[in-house]
């Protein structure tokens, strides 16, 4: 991507009614953002989708005047840029419909042949959710993850740490430009992002802070990953939507359940009630359901099965079930041992926070 090419760009993403879905739509009709910028209006309007108030102002001349202006600041700041159709753009990402067609990014960010997961949650994060980011970032270490999440105060800074903590590259994902940082207390932790992976954000340096740049920016965290992981969460919040949209691109998500007392544990254990994500217990899972593979020279440290569970008589039932079976289906489960649906799906969820057993995709169910 040359640097007139980075103009043009930057001014078609100026445009405030063309949006990333439309924006690649000219682009790959019109061959260029250039193309796009000096098309006549009436050939633009022949374009599917493509109404007046969309490119109402497409000819104004201070798109590229602001343009400039922001190719001063990445030039100066040495800020790096990734076209959606470079090499350099993160590759899961290019495949959202949605996905930024211009992201600047600052660091030491490299996700080739790399596994990516997202870390998100309460910005409210209790002392046990602290300390399940903590344990997962470190259980997940010898498989070389990259860690995602949103900067934000909580689970995303307790993430990061984590991240850093094990020597693992991490990467925030930032709802606004890169001259700026929020929240401010964190500034303090960002040369060492930037030392173990960096920032990106599709937001120029002279957007205005806005709290709905939140939301936008979830759908970067949830993309970069091929799965998103929830901590904590009350019954709304932006990591339920970040999972959302993880759901959207046909991505794994993971929600750590807990007591349906606790407030901050409502939105994951919805997300588990309707099925819009795995029930995480042991941070092994992840690794297990993802089907990662370590190389010769990794090791991971044995995890050491609870001793002594006590199980009530359905659960025996199952857990021996499965024991001798190997892993099965929830329909074959209920029908072989002759209990009820209802029955077995409440049953295999106490058993899965007891640690006896754990879900697989398809509704199936095997002992750990």
């Amino acid at each position: 991507m040359t640097e007139n090419d980075l103009l043009y760009i930057l001014a078609l993403q100026h445009v405030p009614n063309i949006g990333d879905i439309t924006a690649k739509k000219l682009m790959s009709i019109c061959g260029s953002a250039e193309a796009v910028l000096k098309e006549k209006k009436h050939n633009l309007l022949k374009i599917d989708g493509v109404g007046e108030i969309t490119i109402a102002d497409i000819h104004e001349p201070h798109h590229l005047k602001e343009a400039e202006k922001e190719i001063t600041f990445i030039n100066e700041n040495n800020i790096q840029c990734s076209f959606f159709k470079d090499e350099n753009y993160p590759d899961k990402l290019k495949h959202c419909i949605d996905a930024p067609i211009l992201l600047f990014q600052s660091g030491n960010i490299n996700l080739k042949s790399q596994r990516i997961i997202s870390i998100v949650g309460t910005r409210k994060i209790t002392t046990s959710g602290m300390a399940f980011c903590e344990n997962l970032v470190e259980q997940l270490a010898p498989y070389n993850p990259v860690i995602v999440s949103g900067f934000a105060y909580g689970t995303d800074i307790t993430a990061h740490k984590a991240a850093i903590k094990n020597e693992l590259q991490t990467i925030g994902c930032l709802a606004h430009g890169l001259n700026q940082i929020y929240p401010k207390v964190h500034k303090k932790y960002m040369v060492d992002v930037e030392n173990n992976g960096g920032f990106f954000t599709d937001f120029w340096s002279s957007d205005a802070f806005d709290r709905n740049n939140f939301l936008k920016r979830n759908r970067i965290i949830a993309g970069l990953s091929e799965a998103t992981i929830v901590i904590e969460s009350a019954e709304k919040g932006g990591s339920l939507v970040t999972a959302d949209i993880a759901n959207s691109y046909n991505r794994d998500v993971f929600a750590v359940p807990g007591r349906t007392t606790d407030s901050q544990s409502i939105g994951c254990n919805n997300l588990i009630k309707y099925q819009k994500a795995h029930m995480l217990t042991n941070p092994l899972d992840v690794p297990y359901l993802l089907n990662w593979n370590l190389d010769e020279n990794e090791k991971v440290a044995p995890v050491q099965k609870q001793l002594f569970v006590e199980l009530d008589d359905t659960e025996k039932i199952i857990y021996n079930y499965l024991k001798e079976n190997g892993k099965q289906q929830l329909d074959i489960i209920s029908l072989d041992c002759h209990l009820p649906i209802f029955k077995i799906s409440s049953t295999l969820l106490n058993m899965e926070l007891k640690g006896v057993v754990r879900p697989l995709p398809g509704k199936i169910f095997e002992v750990i």
